[in-house]
């Protein structure tokens, strides 16, 4: 009995050596649940609670923090708060942002870059800062975006084959101004 354990935990090592799993992946056998094209940069969904994070349609999470549970009442209960994250479908959440546990994100949200989200977050919002807050709504800022389109500079070389001499251009091009990029 003990041989059969010790071979089948060495033959999981191997494998995990041999065929390393990504972290989307263990967080998925862990729980987690995320739909179609989710995109995963640089960040961090809580390990030991990822079972109670659900994550919908077309979302992207860059360098950011998602965190189902809240530690701080560990030390004079013994015990930490846990609640369950929901993040809608067609949802940005931008760079270095943290959602913390028991808050809903709702479909076609953007979450400025940086932000605390602390509360529940209705569909079609733009919310920023710490504690996040509405300050508009996502309809309007692709509306104002797709009519930025038509008259700012659009550049269709993805970026990491961009030539010198187009970089060079752009940085000129964008010097008292904005563009858009792949």
């Amino acid at each position: 009995m003990i041989i059969k354990r010790l071979y089948k935990s060495l033959k999981v090592r191997i494998q995990n050596r041999l065929f390393p799993k990504t972290e989307l992946e263990i967080l998925r056998e862990r729980g987690l649940k995320y739909g179609k094209n989710f995109k995963f940069f640089n960040s961090h969904i809580d390990y030991g609670h990822c079972w109670l994070v659900e994550i919908g349609d077309d979302v992207t999470i860059t360098n950011s923090t998602i965190l189902a549970h809240d530690a701080s009442t560990k030390l004079y209960f013994g015990k930490a708060k846990i609640g369950k994250v929901k993040i809608g479908d067609r949802v940005f959440i931008g760079y270095s942002s943290v959602i913390l546990c028991n808050v809903t994100i709702g479909n076609d949200v953007i979450v400025a870059a940086g932000s605390i989200v602390t509360k529940n977050i209705p569909d079609n919002s733009i919310v920023a800062g710490n504690p996040a807050r509405i300050i508009g709504k996502t309809s309007d800022y692709l509306e104002k975006h797709r009519e930025y389109l038509k008259v700012k500079p659009v550049y269709d070389t993805y970026w990491p084959y961009k030539t010198q001499e187009q970089i060079e251009i752009i940085r000129k091009e964008l010097d008292n101004d904005f563009g858009y990029d792949e």
